[in-house]
């Protein structure tokens, strides 16, 4: 419940600061009536309605169809949606709820969803073939699991999903920590994606461009947060917030610039870090998911713009302009943002010692069709990985090409490494950006969940381009 009234406005900024300091510990429950009237209603996602009065349970329908929207004045656009809006519906759960998700697929193809970060079982991974059938159009599919793991999640299509994906499905899923510390600032779930449109508002096709763009990896000429163009967030000066950015482009790196302000980074993939850092301008590859706490300042009235500022992901992607994602307007009589509270998280490093080496290297033929691979195989002719269920492994993802890539693991968190162990502050992963000429080492544990499990590029036209492999973990 909001039970902020205007007329607070007139009491004396320390005063402010006292009272969201003091409600900021009655629990998670309550809001603090520190945000302007409305603040977040310029780019608030619709939720998903739980259909089942069990407070363990969170049930809810899902229904992939055509729907019309509207991201340009008088344009209409033919968009691939979940119940009928882009992004799909916020579904949020709690830390062991069971989630059941009712599936129905009304568009022209078949899909399925993946849940892309959520340690569950393989059969509701949402991979055609090795965890399920494709949905066919007019089926549907129940997934059933339960969420182990707090943290900022999303699903999205894993049928042709450099399309599907690029049409516009996709949403996000948080699973909340019943035991997270009070006063971490006000909520936002910013999904920030892209889409191609042509001046007639009809979506570009999934191969234009051809082998050229699919080797670019193609990115749309609309910027969107949750599915807005340049949506507005209100926030009151020294108030703090918290976004929980969720990159769901198929190609796009999101490198976050709010000028004069920078962020702390509480959490990611796996949940929260170790300890929070520092970041001015954090970088968000696709797949990946950043949780920021930010204390926006300045002149009542006045604005600042975060934007998308360039990226070197490759291709001289460092040479684009910089795009408007949306405007923090600041309201309100400022107040003093009281200490973040104590967010050391214990996390046990993986050890490495007896760890299985994986060797990975990215590669790429140059021939027509352009087939991208795993270590020269293309995903078609690839013969699975193998790991067993308690097994250590230690991966090294190489990269000689001239583009930076995503790298994904379904269905499991890893820890990356450095000489010395895992990076300071620890976290828990599932995508990570593999530089260009570079490399990335992580460490992956395989818990009880035998079955075929996928990895792949995170571009998601490498994906489709056979970038990709797969994992078979087996039964002791």
């Amino acid at each position: 419940m909001r039970f902020w009234n205007g007329s607070l406005a007139a009491i004396v900024p320390s005063v402010l600061a006292l009272f969201a300091l003091t409600v900021s510990g009655c629990g998670d429950d309550v809001q603090r009536p520190s945000q302007p009237p409305g603040w977040d209603d310029g780019m608030r996602l619709a939720e998903s309605y739980d259909v089942n009065p069990d407070p363990n349970i969170v049930e809810v329908n899902l229904h992939a169809a055509l729907a019309n929207l509207s991201f340009a004045p008088g344009q209409t656009t033919t968009a691939w949606t979940y119940n009928g809006q882009l992004p799909g519906p916020l579904i949020r759960a709690r830390v062991g709820n069971r989630v059941i998700v009712h599936f129905t697929n009304d568009l022209p193809e078949p899909t399925t969803i993946h849940w892309h970060g959520l340690r569950i079982p393989a059969a509701m991974d949402g991979m055609p073939s090795p965890s399920q059938p494709a949905i066919p159009p007019g089926g549907g599919f129940d997934y059933d699991f339960v969420v182990p793991d707090a943290s900022t999640f999303w699903y999205h299509p894993h049928v042709d999903s450099a399309a599907q994906v690029g049409y516009g499905l996709y949403g996000p899923l948080i699973v909340d920590d019943p035991d997270e510390p009070p006063g971490l600032g006000d909520e936002v779930v910013m999904v920030v994606s892209d889409i191609a449109i042509g001046d007639d508002g009809t979506l570009a096709p999934a191969n234009a461009g051809g082998d050229l763009a699919s080797y670019f990896g193609r990115e749309g000429n609309v910027t969107l947060v949750n599915g807005l163009v340049r949506p507005t967030l209100k926030a009151r000066p020294g108030a703090r917030q918290r976004w929980r950015i969720i990159n769901a482009a198929k190609s796009r790196y999101f490198r976050i610039s709010m000028p004069g302000h920078s962020f702390q980074r509480i959490g990611g993939d796996g949940g929260r870090l170790s300890a929070p850092i520092d970041v001015d301008t954090p970088v968000i590859a696709p797949g990946e998911r950043e949780d920021l706490v930010v204390v926006p300042q300045g002149a009542p009235g006045s604005q600042v713009v975060v934007q998308w500022a360039p990226y070197d992901r490759g291709f001289g992607t460092n040479l684009e302009p910089s795009v408007d994602l949306f405007v923090v307007q600041l309201e309100g009589s400022p107040v003093a943002a009281p200490p973040l509270p104590a967010l050391n998280r214990t996390l046990t490093p993986l050890s490495v010692a007896g760890a299985t080496p994986v060797s990975i290297q990215l590669t790429v033929d140059g021939a027509s069709p352009l087939a991208l691979g795993i270590n020269g195989v293309t995903y078609a002719d690839a013969q699975p990985f193998m790991a067993t269920v308690g097994e250590t492994q230690l991966w090294t993802v190489s990269n000689n090409l001239d583009s930076a890539h995503p790298f994904h693991m379904h269905g499991f968190f890893f820890q990356v490494q450095s000489p010395g162990g895992p990076l300071d502050p620890w976290e828990w992963k599932d995508t990570v950006s593999v530089p260009i000429n570079g490399s990335v080492s992580f460490a992956v544990k395989f818990d009880d969940r035998p079955g075929m499990w996928m990895f792949h590029c995170h571009i998601l036209d490498h994906a489709e381009a056979g970038m990709m492999g797969s994992l078979m973990l087996m039964e002791r």
